[in-house]
């Protein structure tokens, strides 16, 4: 499998950022769920959130890898039977969620540095705070971070039926592409 993508299918880069990120956010969004629920006596009360926030982090800097290589290594286009408005759904869907991604990073980063404090990233170095004087922000944004963590799980769960949809409805490469397989 070559690792840039080509006109008839997606390369092993693209697969293992899309699936990866997809995998980590899930996880993440578990974890998230059950860590919230902790109580003050719990052992995992300051493991779980430094390791959401660690690999968080990471998952930010592998999104900004995954755009710089989409322009490095453009998607293959659409199917042929995709209409006009697929093609548009699909190009709306796919910036939804990136921006969905960015966005519920960004209002991590502000609730975990609130107080000025910098996150570390599993001890091996710190992410500075760059703000941290805006008033209620670990309140706000907190508040932001599990909406747009919600909206992003069930945006991510209507992009994989739309994708089930032209696999097994359509009978088109839209999924196949993805798994790596020629169109």
């Amino acid at each position: 499998m070559q690792l840039r993508n080509s006109a008839s299918r997606y390369g092993l880069v693209s697969i293992v950022l899309h699936w990866g990120v997809a995998l980590v956010v899930f996880g993440l969004f578990g974890l998230g769920w059950w860590m919230v629920g902790l109580d003050y006596y719990s052992s995992w009360r300051h493991t779980a959130p430094d390791l959401h926030k660690g690999i968080g982090l990471i998952l930010l800097a592998v999104m900004v890898l995954r755009v710089i290589w989409r322009f490095i290594s453009p998607p293959p286009p659409s199917p042929p039977n995709h209409g006009p408005l697929t093609r548009m759904a699909a190009k709306i869907g796919h910036g939804l969620l990136y921006v969905g991604l960015f966005a519920v990073m960004i209002a991590g980063y502000l609730i975990s540095t609130a107080e000025g404090d910098p996150i570390s990233v599993f001890g091996l170095f710190d992410v500075p705070a760059l703000i941290s004087d805006l008033p209620d922000q670990a309140d706000v944004a907190g508040e932001i971070h599990l909406y747009l963590a919600w909206g992003l799980v069930i945006f991510a769960l209507l992009h994989a039926l739309a994708a089930l949809k032209h696999h097994f409805i359509d009978r088109d490469a839209t999924l196949t592409r993805m798994l790596g397989r020629k169109a």
